[in-house]
């Protein structure tokens, strides 16, 4: 629904489409895809119509909108059972959560669902309220001054602190309810956004800001002190906070989608990141953990910012949704699903690593 509202606007700062350029073939995207969702729907859903209910409808909300990304109508045997399992968790407050440990992220996950399978307008009054209820999560005005690090973040519902991925789930999910890049809500997650970002400038006034200074994106925004001996994952050795890439695409579409252009340095400082470090093998600076999220991050990132063809620093060209194509052909299970040998962030669970890989696959088309 968003995909290309910006490629105006962003594709410019990526290298020009080369003539006669190749798209994926879609005979390889389309079988793939197919596998996938054969899984989802034989081995995958409950019948209740979820999906790894025991954690709760994040997993649910995620198949069903792979599913109708992928072409699958709302009168499908699998989104119709699945579209009424998740109506279910509905919450007076407006949320759709499960227990609330992740009232924000499984809020977000499912008004995307509920957006992308609203032609009729069924879902517009449940869209409404969860808007109210993720923007009541937000620290705002009332929660934190605009100077605080935490401005404008949200986590997973609770008082703690903040994230860059909880944040870029709530701008996706009021952008796909159809708000405006210049909603409020937004443009305090921009702030928030923005000093997740290494990047020294104006728009990180945190002491983060130039001690990596490499623009890519790292998770959150500690307000105690760092010991980098902790994590050498996550820290370098003066306190810093290491730039990886799902967060680095979760904060390119983050920005685009919050209005930002081309022109503006925190969008040329991500797009010079992601030349620095395109990978399709790896999670850059995590590895093979959370891959799978990490493809959708990749995937819908670039759409986002309207690319065809990315040129890396050593000058060559990638066609990147052939490339992601090609490796999820190869990484899927022969039962059509995919799973993670790296069971971080449950990616060992085919059923979210199966939804993540076919949104994926949704901006290859």
């Amino acid at each position: 629904m968003l995909g290309n509202l910006f490629a105006s606007s962003v594709g410019s700062v990526f290298a020009q489409q080369a003539p006669g350029s190749t798209v994926p073939a879609d005979q390889l995207r389309q079988q793939v895809v197919d596998k996938g969702l054969a899984f989802l729907a034989r081995e995958g859903q409950s019948g209740a119509g979820t999906f790894s209910d025991k954690v709760g409808p994040g997993v649910t909300a995620l198949a069903l909108t792979a599913a109708i990304r992928n072409g699958r109508g709302i009168d499908d045997p699998m989104v119709a059972k699945g579209l009424k399992a998740l109506e279910g968790f509905v919450k007076p407050d407006g949320g759709i959560y499960g227990n609330g440990r992740l009232k924000n992220y499984e809020t977000c996950v499912a008004m995307v669902c509920f957006a992308e399978a609203n032609n009729s307008g069924k879902y517009s009054a449940i869209l409404k309220n969860a808007k109210a209820f993720v923007t009541g999560v937000q620290y705002g005005e009332g929660d934190r001054d605009p100077s605080d690090p935490w401005y404008g973040g949200v986590g997973y519902g609770g008082p703690g602190r903040p994230d860059l991925s909880n944040t870029g789930y709530m701008i996706e999910a009021l952008r796909a309810s159809e708000s405006e890049a210049s909603d409020p809500a937004i443009q305090r997650a921009l702030a928030f956004v923005s000093r997740c970002q290494n990047l020294d400038a104006e728009y990180n006034d945190t002491a983060f800001a130039g001690k990596v200074d490499d623009g890519g994106f790292y998770y959150e925004i500690p307000t105690t002190k760092i010991d980098p001996s902790t994590s050498d994952e996550r820290y370098t050795a003066d306190g810093g906070l290491r730039s990886y890439g799902s967060m680095t695409y979760t904060g390119l579409k983050s920005m685009i989608f919050a209005g930002l252009t081309s022109d503006d340095p925190r969008v040329k400082a991500a797009v010079q990141w992601i030349t620095d470090h395109y990978d399709v093998k790896n999670n850059p600076g995590m590895g093979a953990a959370g891959l799978y999220y990490y493809y959708h991050t990749f995937a819908s990132g670039l759409n986002a910012a309207g690319v065809k063809i990315l040129q890396t620093a050593d000058g060559a060209e990638h066609d990147w949704k052939a490339d992601l194509v090609a490796e999820l052909a190869r990484r899927q299970n022969d039962d059509g699903s995919w799973s993670n040998n790296n069971s971080r962030w449950f990616e060992s669970d085919k059923n979210l690593a199966t939804s993540f890989a076919l949104m994926s696959l949704s901006y290859c088309k």
